[in-house]
């Protein structure tokens, strides 16, 4: 959701941004621009569409600088638009920014500057800011940084903005609440951006910017303040990616690379943590909580689409393991429930980016109730691993394909090692089960990769049943949550009504869709729920629906009614998920894939929510 890349440094700095652009397609975005100071006036180019297209609009125009600020767009105000495009001028065009997140008070600042004189030519809250910014510097006879502080203090909403000054040519002034930024150092260069993906190329060192940090760059020099003009000292850290973890590898889309990545993501998940030969199982950012885990009267679990199917299934695990009471909740719809959160509950924050808005809100609201809150993310030193109290990284690498995949898998990896060890701290599991759940885990890799070798099997299914107009997907106990996951991977990438239910379920309503040209999906593993769904599969073929079944390897019964079958290594019921929803993302991404769609970037949706 929306990206940003700018430099300052020795560097031609159109050819670094611009390529920074192409690394953050997968955020999700309708336009692109780009900023650039040249013989000391700022120069714009910006077209609603693709990088690609920004790129043609730009050829042959004057692009010599070295300092640049540039932008995807995933439209919020204002229709997707050449005149919507970040980056925006000042009125006087001697500003120019670029803007992610929301300004939520901007039709009040509008208003105040409408009525001194100010025109504007766009329909976005970022252009008000901007505005507002030279209002201050303006009618207060002060330096671009001091309107940045001051506007910032009346700003209400979530945003990180990057500024690039005619006055100033050899600075760059950032701003962060609420959305990602990530500073990168060089020897005589600075590089920023939304995450790290266009900077690991040049440079190994970053700083995180804090909420309400404000960073004043030029080619050698950083300087961290806070809103209260405070210096603050940055923390330099060294990324811990490569630049081959963000391309394709010879793979046509990252999405399918990063399915076929998981056996490899789930190993380097449990890597270090886990020991079935030992049976030990260490998980260091829960160390200093699990006596609070062990004791803890609840546990909410709150996330935010893929993430919230991980916590369902969570939800299954760490009830029967642990028996503790566990409630999982959209956390867009947590945060402003007000609800019933103190001491003793433990909140488990479930994001791949770290960044999520949602997620990030109610965390702080059940932080400041008193509530210990845990972190179950991808991203080492997003916002929400720094709000957390504890956690643990699930150490997937770069997802770019916006449907996640890969970070799924590491989720319910993570969530299912989490719920172990409060088991064997409160001592609500044999040793027995125990061990044999870590041997379960330690081989999910292995199994993970024989269900990838039915790729080709499940292609021609997905040629099969590419043009139906709606899917219902259906599982039991531990695989219902799967049947809600490969539902939305399938409505993500092909754009087919898809809709996820408990089978038994079905009965009371979504049964009346079913006729001989509705696919319906079975998860149907082995499990303890195994002849119930069997009746439910009963059911639907007594109507003439299309039965597609992911089932076990041995079973006999389900393959005899089945149209179409597809046969995933046995696994204990807790582990299993991780392994059936490997076809029914190879599914969707093939349906997406015959349907000519492109699958890294579905229409609308972005990779990092982050605004409400």
């Amino acid at each position: 959701m929306c990206g940003i890349v700018a430099y300052i440094g020795h560097r031609e700095a159109y050819p670094v941004v611009l390529k920074g652009l192409k690394r953050l397609e997968y955020r999700g975005y309708d336009s692109a621009g780009v900023a650039l100071l040249n013989g000391g006036k700022l120069k714009v180019y910006k077209k609603k569409g693709k990088v690609a297209e920004m790129e043609e609009y730009a050829m042959g125009k004057d692009v010599k600088s070295h300092i640049a600020i540039a932008h995807t767009r995933w439209a919020t105000h204002g229709e997707p638009s050449d005149r919507n495009a970040h980056p925006h001028l000042s009125g006087d065009g001697k500003l120019a920014m670029v803007h992610n997140g929301i300004i939520e008070n901007y039709m009040q600042l509008k208003q105040e500057l409408l009525n001194k004189g100010h025109q504007f030519s766009s329909d976005t809250d970022t252009e008000v800011l901007i505005h507002f910014i030279q209002e201050i510097k303006q009618s207060n006879d002060c330096s671009t940084e001091e309107a940045v502080r001051i506007a910032l203090k009346r700003v209400v909403g979530a945003y990180v903005i990057v500024i690039v000054d005619e006055d100033n040519p050899g600075t760059l002034i950032a701003a962060r609440k609420g959305s990602p930024l990530v500073i990168g150092v060089g020897k005589g260069e600075h590089f920023l951006a939304s995450d790290a993906s266009p900077i690991v190329e040049y440079t190994k060192e970053v700083v995180y910017v804090n909420d309400y940090e404000i960073a004043i760059l030029r080619a050698d020099e950083l300087i961290l303040k806070n809103i209260s003009n405070e210096i603050q000292t940055p923390y330099i850290q060294k990324l811990d990616i490569e630049l081959a973890a963000i391309e394709k590898g010879g793979y046509d889309h990252f999405m399918l690379k990063e399915v076929f990545e998981q056996p490899q993501t789930i190993f380097d998940s449990l890597r270090g943590r886990l020991d079935a030969k030992s049976g030990t199982l260490t998980l260091g950012g829960l160390r200093e909580h699990l006596d609070t885990l062990a004791a803890a009267r609840r546990i909410i679990i709150v996330a935010c689409g893929t993430s919230w199917h991980a916590g369902l299934v969570a939800e299954y695990i760490i009830e029967e393991l642990c028996r503790i009471p566990v409630e999982v909740e959209y956390a867009s719809e947590f945060r402003y429930r007000n609800p019933v959160v103190g001491k003793g509950d433990v909140i488990i924050a479930v994001s791949q980016s770290g960044e999520t808005a949602d997620t990030l809100v109610a965390m702080e609201s059940a932080k400041e109730k008193g509530a210990i809150i845990l972190g179950v993310c991808n991203v080492v030193g997003s916002s929400i691993a720094r709000l957390s109290n504890g956690g643990v990284y699930t150490h997937a690498g770069p997802e770019i394909g916006v449907a996640s995949t890969k970070a799924f898998t590491a989720q319910l990896a993570v969530l299912a090692m989490i719920a172990l060890k409060i088991a064997q701290a409160k001592g609500s599991i044999t040793e027995q089960r125990f061990q044999h759940l870590l041997d379960e885990l330690h081989d999910v890799s292995e199994k993970v990769a024989t269900a990838l070798l039915l790729n080709d099997q499940v292609k021609v299914i997905a040629e099969k049943y590419k043009d139906a107009r709606d899917f219902l997907y259906l599982g039991r106990g531990y695989n219902f949550p799967i049947a809600l996951e490969g539902a939305l991977k399938l409505k993500e990438i092909s754009y087919i009504h898809a809709e996820g239910y408990p089978a038994a379920e079905m009965k009371h309503g979504p049964i009346a869709l079913v006729d001989e040209n509705l696919p319906v999906v079975f998860v149907a593993t082995k499990d303890s729920y195994y002849e119930k769904i069997v009746s439910n599969i009963q059911e639907i073929k007594a109507r003439k629906g299309k039965v597609i079944a992911i089932t076990t390897e041995g079973d006999a019964m389900i393959p005899s009614m089945a149209d179409d079958v597809i046969v995933v290594p046995e696994a204990d019921e807790l582990v299993a998920p991780i392994i059936s929803v490997i076809p029914l993302q190879l599914l969707a991404y093939h349906i997406g894939v015959s349907k000519g769609f492109d699958v890294d970037k579905p229409r609308n949706l972005a990779k990092s929510v982050t605004v409400e």
